[in-house]
């Protein structure tokens, strides 16, 4: 199976192809958001792995384009950043799965639909079950708290002024430790 991954964090780019690579995949690893349609329509990937965020840029916009090129390839987003808005987005431009980072390989092979793990994985690896682990909406405000607070340059006074919220509210949430799920 031929896989494409956009990704500008180079090590773990590396690292996901490297583990992708010994379960049989064959995977272009590309960091430029304008090499991703020349590498869909010159390669013709099954799979397609977009990290949303690339520096200033995003991936999402050009899910239909990715599409349009590759109608029956899987496409699967992945962000440091998981919202619901962002997670409709995607699903309705047409990607098939969205997975918030750190993916663990189990979650990615589950969503790609990969029936090349040996029993001995499936026994050992828990996570790659079938049954998808949905981020909790607690969760995602948190990260979502995290992102503001760090545009802000850490000023809870400005974050708080930008997500409409009471500064006290919002030093409440911030003490809170974030929900794993």
């Amino acid at each position: 199976m031929k896989l494409l991954l956009l990704e500008d964090d180079i090590a773990f780019a590396g690292v996901l192809a490297r583990q992708l690579s010994r379960k049989g995949y064959q995977v272009e690893h590309i960091d430029q958001l304008d090499a991703l349609l020349p590498s869909c329509q010159s390669w013709q990937p099954d799979a397609v792995v977009l990290d949303m965020n690339l520096g200033t840029d995003s991936s999402l916009p050009l899910i239909q384009r990715v599409r349009a090129v590759l109608p029956s390839s899987k496409i699967v987003l992945v962000t440091g950043y998981a919202s619901i808005a962002t997670t409709v987005t995607a699903i309705k431009s047409g990607a098939d799965d969205y997975l918030p980072k750190p993916i663990e390989l189990s979650s990615l092979l589950a969503v790609l639909g990969d029936n090349q793990q040996t029993k001995s994985d499936a026994e050992t690896d828990h996570s790659a079950q079938q049954v998808k682990t949905l981020t909790s909406p607690e969760r995602i405000e948190w990260e979502y708290i995290q992102r503001v607070l760090q545009e802000n340059q850490g000023n809870v006074s400005a974050t708080a002024r930008q997500l409409n919220m009471h500064r006290r509210t919002l030093q409440r949430k911030l003490a809170k430790k974030p929900v794993n799920s």
